[in-house]
This record gives structure tokens, C-alpha cells and sequence, in this order.
């Protein structure tokens, strides 16, 4: 999850917190952080190619932008960085909002729906070295070098894979991470969605892209959603071209999974989705907050070819049976299959092994730690 307090970039179509109503123009709610904004002008850019709508963005502070002395796991919340956002379209102030998917719950206040989830980009994470750093990888790194990331699912996998290492917390929007990295010499590497980096064109950054065997990624990650009101219907059908049928099966499965295990997105679990040969193939992990224990497995199902239209009415419970992704111009027996494909993979973790212990053991844990932080 990308966290900021800058400004929004001037370049880009904005409006004020305060503007006055204009039923001719679509509000589209965003985070103010640069990242945010652009995944916003893209949704923004690829709508404007199949309609002649005007659009203005509204921009909103979040709890995880203001929040930000703390590990992300040691917050509590679990719309850390949708909550205001969702606020003002419940209020109708705003038409939709641009996410990253991966910062969305799988659980999504009432009347709320994802109508379009757009084409994946890279779901990998990547190494960024100090510029010192720039000839070695996490391996030849010496002994305790500090390598900076919040997240607990890369902590977990890169401590089991290289513990020679030292993780420690760093927060911020992307450029105070590379600041902090470029300036302060306490991080040898930082870890970072690819996805963002990419947007950002500051791909020469990347020093490595961590695959399946080093670092699964986190659900949804490089996915860009689009939120709004269940009952807009002309909203939805405006939003629909532009989501991706692909993408969409992978995260439905991956929310899925997710929901399943009810780990939340601050927990160590891990995942890669795939679709090839009409087969979806989604892989997923649970680890110990260490690393040193891990359930892993591979399930796959072979799609249908069912190509019946969804039906243009869809209720909050049909909704929410996809995890709140709509169906779109996708056959809702797609997105089933996907779904129960996720379903399966979790149950098999839980059951596998002491999955369901490391779950229970990790998800302890961090509410230890977050119950001493506030004594």
C-alpha cells in the first residue's frame, strides 16, 4: 500500500474538496499522492476513449496517508486507505473512485460494488538498491544490511529465502521512500510494488524483479479498480468497457482466497495467479511472521466456456458473492469458477499441514503487538 501526504500533480485534471455540484462533469474520488493520481488519469484517460464524458478528480486524505509513525500492520484498520474516499461516494459527492485493488478489503461497505477492475500491470515486487548497492543483489548484500519495507509478506519470505538480512519499517509516498533511501544511508535496498514504479516511469530504478520463487506477491497487487454505488446503473455501464475479463478472474480468485483465510492484507500471505491454455492456475502461501514456517500450494481449474451475457441487474448479494467485483460484460459463470477456485486453495492451506495454525499464530501475534503500541 502506497502512502502519501504530497499534492496532487498540477498536470493533471483536479478539482477542489468544496467544488460546486456539475451534473455535466463525473467526479472521480482519489488519493492526492502522485502515484494515485496517475493510476486515476489513466482509468480517466482509457474512459475517454469510448465516451465524451468530462471528468474531474476530487482529491481525499486517507487514515494510512496522515498515519504514518506506524508499521502499516500495527493499524488496526482495514479501509486504511479507502474509508474517506468511500465516504464521499456514499454521500454522492463523488461518481466512483480509482483504487489499487490490493488496497481495497474483500469486504466493502453496503451499496458498494468494484465495476471495473482494469488490465493487470506487472503483480511482481522489485528491489531498489542504494545507489552503493547498484552491482549487487539481495544475496551478496553483506551481513545485516538493512533492507526497508513494511510489509509483512515480503518480511516473512525474503527473511526465510536471505537471513543474512535485516527488514525494517519505512513509509511514505514513493518519493520520501527514495529519498530515505538515497539520503540517509541506514537502507541497503528497499522492496516496492513494481506496478507503482513502473507508472512512475522510474523503471531505471529497478535493480530486480522478485518472482514466484523469491517473493509471491500480494492479492491483486498491479490492479487498478474502479469503485462506485451499487444502484448507479449509469455509472456501471460506463465503467464497463474498460474492465479487463483476464484480470478480473485472477483477483476474484485471489480475494477469494483471501476472504477465506480472513487474513487481511497486513498478514504474511502470498499469492500468484496465471491463465493460460483456458486453465486459471492460482498458487498461495501462508507464512509464520518469521518465515520459518509455510503452507504452500498450487490449485487450477479449467474455465468454461459459457459466454451467456450477465444479466443487467445484479443485487448487493450477487455482488458481494464475487468478492464486489460486478460481472461487467464477463459471464458470471466466470467469475463462479473463479471464485470457488480461491475458495479451494484456501481450505486446502487451512487444512494442509498446521496452516491453520500458522495463520492463528501470525494473526495473534500482531494484535499482541498492536494492543502493547497502545497501552
Amino acid at each position: 500500500m502506497e502512502s502519501s501526504t504530497s499534492a496532487a500533480s498540477p498536470c493533471l485534471t483536479s478539482v477542489s474538496d468544496h467544488s460546486p455540484s456539475n451534473n455535466d462533469v463525473i467526479k472521480v474520488g482519489t488519493r492526492k499522492s502522485q502515484l494515485a493520481c496517475i493510476q486515476t488519469q489513466h482509468a480517466i484517460d482509457a474512459l475517454q476513449k469510448v465516451c465524451d464524458k468530462k471528468f474531474e478528480m476530487v482529491y481525499k486524505d486517507t487514515q494510512g496517508d496522515k498515519q504514518l509513525t506506524s508499521a502499516l500492520f500495527k493499524i488496526p484498520s482495514k479501509n486504511l486507505f479507502t474509508k474517506e474516499l468511500e465516504d464521499c461516494l456514499i454521500n454522492n459527492e463523488i461518481d466512483f473512485i480509482v483504487h489499487s485493488l490490493k488496497d481495497l478489503p474483500t469486504t466493502l461497505p453496503d451499496n458498494m460494488a468494484i465495476a471495473a477492475v482494469m488490465k493487470r500491470a506487472c503483480p511482481y515486487d522489485a528491489v531498489v538498491m542504494h545507489p552503493t548497492n547498484v552491482d549487487k543483489t539481495l544475496a551478496s548484500l553483506s551481513e545485516g544490511s538493512v533492507i526497508g519495507t513494511s510489509s509483512l509478506r515480503r518480511i516473512a519470505q525474503l527473511s526465510r529465502k536471505y537471513p543474512h538480512l535485516k527488514f525494517e519499517s519505512i513509509r511514505g509516498n514513493l518519493n520520501t521512500r527514495f529519498r530515505k533511501l538515497d539520503e540517509d544511508d541506514k537502507y541497503a535496498a528497499i522492496i516496492l510494488a513494481a506496478a507503482g514504479l513502473e507508472r512512475m516511469k522510474w523503471n531505471d530504478r529497478i535493480s530486480h524483479i522478485l518472482k514466484e520463487d523469491e517473493c509471491l506477491y500480494a492479492v491483486s497487487q498491479g490492479a487498478i479498480a474502479v469503485e462506485c454505488r451499487m444502484d448507479d446503473e449509469k455509472i456501471k455501464e460506463l465503467l464497463a468497457p474498460i474492465h479487463d475479463t483476464d484480470t478480473a478472474l485472477q483477483c476474484v480468485a485471489e480475494r477469494a482466497f483471501l476472504r477465506t483465510l480472513e487474513g487481511g492484507c497486513s498478514v504474511p500471505i502470498g499469492t500468484s495467479c496465471h491463465i493460460k491454455d483456458g486453465k486459471l492456475s492460482i498458487t498461495g502461501a501462508i507464512f509464520s511472521l518469521d518465515g520459518q514456517e509455510c503452507v504452500i500450494e498450487t490449485c487450477e481449474k479449467l474455465l468454461p466456456c459459457d459466454s451467456e451475457p450477465p444479466s443487467k441487474k445484479l443485487s448487493v448479494a450477487d455482488s458481494h458473492h464475487f468478492v464486489h467485483i460486478m460481472p461487467g460484460h464477463i459471464s458470471p459463470c466466470l467469475l463462479e469458477a473463479a471464485m470457488d477456485l480461491g475458495v479451494e486453495l484456501a481450505n486446502i492451506l487451512l487444512e494442509k499441514d498446521n496452516g491453520r495454525e500458522i495463520l492463528a499464530t501470525a494473526k495473534q501475534t500482531i494484535e499482541e503487538q498492536r494492543t502493547k503500541d497502545t497501552d
